[in-house]
């Protein structure tokens, strides 16, 4: 393990309804996390093209700004995404990326771990989209919640209310996350305390002390030219500037980081003591010595669900499974996996 891990947190305003300008956006703030000495960048809750706040306040009105936003969500195999790639490999960072993605017709909140070295890592949905948001985006499923392997610790990330499903955080725990990834939007805008800078630094707080990991919480911005993109065709937002509340979070809940003004953008910095994790495993592991496995038991099913499923691939899947699996067990990947 790695003695300290520099690492980085976005504060800052996408360009709005603009997959090209905001893809350009992210290349200058990895450069800028990188000249900075970070090793690892998080980025906000689909940051490319920005967080779809209009729904919040708009009913039919919304659909010309619905389109337009659909137009600009990006693929996971696109030019966009390769683009952000190459600059993870050319500056030698972890990059965390928050995005709207684009899979056929549908639509996705989605997260990317790429390495340093411009390798996709991570390519995730949100499980559940939050109240509004399900109008605009599909689910995730079981395959969504991964921590992986990297040099600086094992890596995983999950954005916004996730941090409220208390099954989501038992499986980052489970598989041991050392450090996290956490996306969100434009906080204290929508006039809810459940949403203000505040209660959500004390949901990562909990976060980091729940799980004995680093948090790395990004957020979005939004700026008097940001209002005016989201408030056409009829569309009436609040009056509102600012909602930016990145920081980096220790395990042991100790805020890293100096805050940002809400209406400023910038990138926020912390060395990561990574010896810390050894005491907060010793205090608390519920995955392990401070679980109760004979009373309570914790499955996850890690199955890729499809919408669609051709009666002829699948057959040709069970046919390979068969010839390859002498024990006539299932293909590993497929099964539902216990945890904990």
């Amino acid at each position: 393990m790695k003695e300290l891990v520099r690492a980085a947190a976005v504060q800052a305003e996408p360009v709005w309804f603009d997959a090209s300008g905001t893809t350009g956006k992210t290349i200058t703030l990895i450069e800028e996390a990188a000249r900075g000495g970070a090793e690892i960048v998080a980025f906000p809750e689909v940051w490319i093209p920005g967080y779809p706040a209009f729904m919040v306040f708009a009913g039919e009105a919304e659909l010309p700004l619905v389109a337009e936003y659909r137009v600009n969500a990006i693929s996971i195999d696109g030019p966009e995404l390769g683009a952000i790639r190459h600059a993870a490999a050319e500056n030698h960072i972890m990059v965390g990326l928050g995005f709207a993605e684009r899979a056929g017709r549908s639509l996705y909140m989605s997260q990317a771990v790429i390495s340093s070295t411009g390798e996709l890592r991570i390519a995730r949905r949100k499980l559940k989209p939050t109240h509004r948001e399900r109008a605009l985006y599909g689910q995730g499923d079981g395959s969504d919640l991964q921590v992986i392997d990297t040099p600086l610790g094992r890596v995983g990330a999950l954005m916004c209310w996730e941090h409220l499903q208390p099954f989501n955080k038992m499986a980052m725990i489970a598989e041991g996350e050392q450090i996290h990834i956490s996306s969100w939007p434009i906080l204290d805008f929508f006039g809810a305390s459940m949403m203000s800078s505040e209660t959500i630094a004390v949901v990562n707080r909990a976060y980091a002390m729940e799980s004995g990991a680093f948090v790395l919480m990004a957020s979005q911005t939004i700026s008097a030219a940001g209002r005016a993109a989201m408030s056409r065709h009829g569309v009436e937002l609040p009056e509102f500037q600012g909602g930016g509340a990145a920081c980096i979070i220790a395990p042991d809940t100790t805020v890293l980081t100096e805050r940002l003004a809400p209406d400023a953008e910038g990138i926020v910095y912390a060395d990561l003591p990574m010896r810390l994790l050894e005491i907060s495993n010793y205090l608390t592991d519920p995955a392990g010595h401070y679980s109760r496995p004979d009373v309570y038991r914790f499955t996850i099913d890690r199955t890729r669900r499809r919408s669609v499923e051709y009666l002829d691939d699948a057959l040709a899947r069970s046919n390979e499974r068969t010839s390859t699996a002498p024990t006539g067990k299932d293909d590993p990947a497929e099964a539902t996996a216990p945890v904990a």
